[in-house]
């Protein structure tokens, strides 16, 4: 085992240069006296986006619009001569600028010394109604709805997405989106691929819930410009910027198991043009808790650091580059409460210990033209050191993985901003160590080596007319030096038939190299053995899908209500059969003539009632099957059916904050248990969770206390077998339910602006 010296050698420098957001500049078309005028309003200083600023035509006052989070809106011109528009927003000198011809409007505000020290956070529509993709936003006000200590508890307010743990006794979590397990998902951190490969199992928590500033979800096929592993969607997560964030911000947290976590944010804006920020967290359970009395832990014993670095420095003239670098150290014990890591790997007890090292590093920089802002080139680098070492019981899977990532990238215009395009070059680099013991009584170890070299070319097209049809295509080849060329092509289709109705359509394909030991470490706290085919193939599924979204006025205020449906087929998935033989997991190609697809539908609802309260209910349904055995059958732990409620209740000026959130489970299929001669699903009860939280808010403080699981429901015996966990019955992967019951918290939090 390496030592933390030499391990902290490996920390990654790495620099380059990003792609600008997309900006659009002015352009002129013979309809665009009355076509709708769009723009977007950003901060004269720094050139960020200004969400909820106010754009009102001089001649019709009732006429009006508030910018998104990317500080867009879309105005429908008056009728009349006058093109005047006047936009506002506190803390911010209003400006008038005239429309005339102008299809396109990029509105620079400067700051009002007078009032240079308020804040002001808008409340932004949950579904963006600008962007070409069916886009969720959870903001940084969202993610104080709950505890939100990592990424994986920021999802919990959210009816998209859902946290599951992968067994009873590791502590892993990870998250489904349209029925497909994470792996599924691209994960982005700064839209940079971050978080996946030998990290899936425990991603969700390399990620502190207070450095994070917003999460977009993103349903079906996303951008060509990001890869081709997306299959469900992708999860992008924003930092904290050092242009914007605090300049201090303190999260301490403690439960009533006696786990603490405590979050440090510092930034400091060290010249007009460099900024920084210092992201700091740990967290730590110490004590050995067994809630049902089956003699193993409910959660491990952790003990997490975890530091990150953000540099940025924005020339004012075009030229912006941010650089990130991030470590990780994390320790877990769990299994049996008589077991103590001395007596491992062949003392009585049963034991799971797990040790990770990880190193991160990114750099993005852009660069776009003085009087051409639709046209910019970056270059988007990031690399990633990941090295662990793990046991469950007297089984030991160790791995490490080195990737690298490059994309060189170029936007501009055709003609005009109705037709803009981006192409660009990318490169990834993935080297992956595994070494798999299914008992330490044998000798032979499972080596699990590969080297993935992958060199790609992408181009995306969009059109966007002036009122309503917003369509984007896009194609990308790689050529992957183990499988050869690989083809991806995808489209993204937005169309507003009436002011308040957003219709959109998906469709294109993804592709991903599957890592079977790491996403099925689940199954390793089991009696299973593992069986894996030798010629296991890339994954290929095709996704077609879509989304209508209705904004409307409710009680004097403004609604969403939001369906979609997306489709997903496989045309190969290594699939990891637990129905066939239920003494073995079986890792293989999907069976010839076989099918595995997901079919999901949403509705979501969102209103306020009355001043203060805001509500959302939605209803899931999901079809997730696969064959085994030339049989098609649901997809364990999958529920076909799921219910939502979140309430959520501010007074004025937010000095009390009360949420609640309901979520309802169906049944979800089980497989077999070890050592019966059972085949086919058995099914787990429904139930309903319940969590609240309330929170009290003073000029620099917020204390919040809350209950997770306030009406104690719990998983009837979660772990089979547990009093032989070395006998042929053992079984703590087939978890469905809580484990440990109602859990209560209190935390507090500091802010200096």
């Amino acid at each position: 085992m390496d030592s933390p010296i030499r391990l902290s050698r490996r920390a990654l420098t790495v620099a380059g240069l990003l792609l600008a957001a997309t900006t659009a500049a002015h352009a002129q078309t013979p309809d665009a006296s009355v076509a709708p005028v769009r723009g977007q309003v950003l901060d004269a200083t720094n050139q960020s986006a200004i969400p909820g600023a106010v754009v009102r035509w001089l001649s019709n006052p009732a006429g009006a619009a508030t910018t998104d989070e990317q500080g867009a809106f879309s105005l429908v011109r008056p009728a009349g001569t006058d093109n005047r528009l006047i936009i506002n927003f506190l803390g911010y000198l209003p400006d008038t600028v005239r429309a005339e011809g102008a299809r396109y409007l990029r509105v620079p505000l400067r700051r009002s010394a007078e009032l240079a020290e308020v804040k002001v956070e808008a409340r932004a529509l949950a579904y963006s109604g600008l962007t070409p993709t069916n886009t969720q936003v959870i903001t940084s006000r969202d993610l104080t709805k709950s505890a939100c200590c990592n990424l994986a508890e920021s999802f919990e307010t959210n009816a998209s997405v859902e946290v599951s743990t992968t067994d009873a006794a590791s502590g892993a979590k990870q998250i489904q989106l349209l029925g497909l397990d994470g792996a599924y998902t691209l994960l982005t951190l700064e839209n940079l691929p971050a978080l996946r490969g030998l990290a899936t199992p425990y991603r969700l928590g390399y990620l502190a819930g207070p450095w994070i500033e917003g999460i977009d979800i993103i349903k079906g096929m996303g951008s060509v410009v990001n890869g081709y592993e997306s299959m469900a969607g992708q999860v992008n997560i924003h930092l904290k910027d050092p242009e914007k964030t605090d300049r201090l911000h303190l999260n301490a947290y403690v439960n009533d198991m006696g786990k603490f976590d405590v979050n440090l944010n510092l930034a400091h804006r060290l010249t007009p043009k460099l900024s920084t920020a210092l992201l700091l967290h740990t967290d730590h359970l110490g004590g050995r808790i067994d809630r049902n009395d089956d003699g193993f832990l409910d959660l491990p014993r952790a003990t997490q650091f975890n530091a990150f670095n953000k540099w940025k420095y924005n020339s004012g003239n075009g030229f912006v580059t941010e650089i990130g670098l991030g470590a990780l150290r994390e320790t877990r014990q769990g299994g049996q409460v008589s077991f103590r890591e001395k007596d491992a790997p062949n003392g009585p007890a049963y034991g799971i210990t797990q040790e990770t090292n990880r190193y991160t590093g990114y750099a993005k920089t852009s660069y776009a033209w003085a009087g051409r802002p639709y046209q910019s080139l970056g270059l988007l680098l990031s690399a990633t050191d990941h090295d662990f070492t793990s046991r469950y019981g007297r089984r030991d899977y160790d791995g490490r993985q080195r990737t690298g990532l490059a994309t060189l990238l170029f936007q501009s215009i055709i003609g005009t901003t109705a037709h803009t395009y981006r192409t660009g070059l990318s490169f990834v680099h993935d080297d992956y160590r595994e070494t798999y013991n299914p008992s330490t009584t044998n000798s032979t170890l499972l080596a699990r080596n590969r080297r993935e070299q992958v060199p790609g070319a992408f181009g995306e097209y969009t059109y966007q007319n002036a009122s309503n049809l917003t369509v984007v295509g896009g194609l990308r080849l790689d050529r992957h030096n183990l499988y050869g060329w690989l083809l991806t092509p995808r489209l993204n289709v937005k169309y507003d038939p009436a002011k308040n109705t957003v219709l959109r359509f998906a469709a294109g394909k993804g592709l991903r190299v599957a890592n079977p030991l790491a996403e099925n470490s689940g199954m390793f706290v089991s009696s299973r053995e593992f069986v894996i085919s030798p010629d296991l193939r890339p994954e290929k599924a095709w996704s077609v899908g879509g989304s209508a979204t209705q904004y409307f006025t409710a009680f004097g205020r403004q609604g969403t209500l939001v369906a979609d449906y997306y489709h997903t087929e496989f045309q190969n998935q290594v699939v990891a059969d637990s129905y066939t033989d239920p003494e073995r997991l079986l890792i293989g190609n999907l069976e010839p003539g076989g099918r595995s697809f997901s079919r999901s539908f949403l509705t979501e609802v969102q209103v306020e009632p009355v001043k203060g309260l805001q509500a959302k209910a939605a209803y899931k349904y999901l079809d997730v099957q696969t064959s085994y055995n030339g049989e098609l059958l649901p997809r364990v732990l999958v529920p076909r059916h799921r219910l939502f409620l979140n309430l959520a209740y501010a007074t004025a000026f937010d000095k009390w904050r009360a949420d609640l959130t309901v979520q309802g489970y169906g049944q979800r299929p089980l497989a077999p248990e070890p050592g019966t001669a059972e085949q086919g699903p058995v099914f787990s009860p429904r139930y309903a969770l319940l969590n609240a939280q309330l929170t009290r808010a003073f000029k620099r403080w917020e204390v919040y206390a809350g209950v997770e699981n306030l009406t104690n429901y719990r998983q009837r015996n979660p772990i089979q077998g547990a009093a032989a966990p070395f006998g042929p019955t053992f079984d703590a992967a087939m978890v469905w339910g809580p484990v440990y019951g109602r859990m209560s918290y209190l935390g507090m939090r500091f802010t200096l602006p």
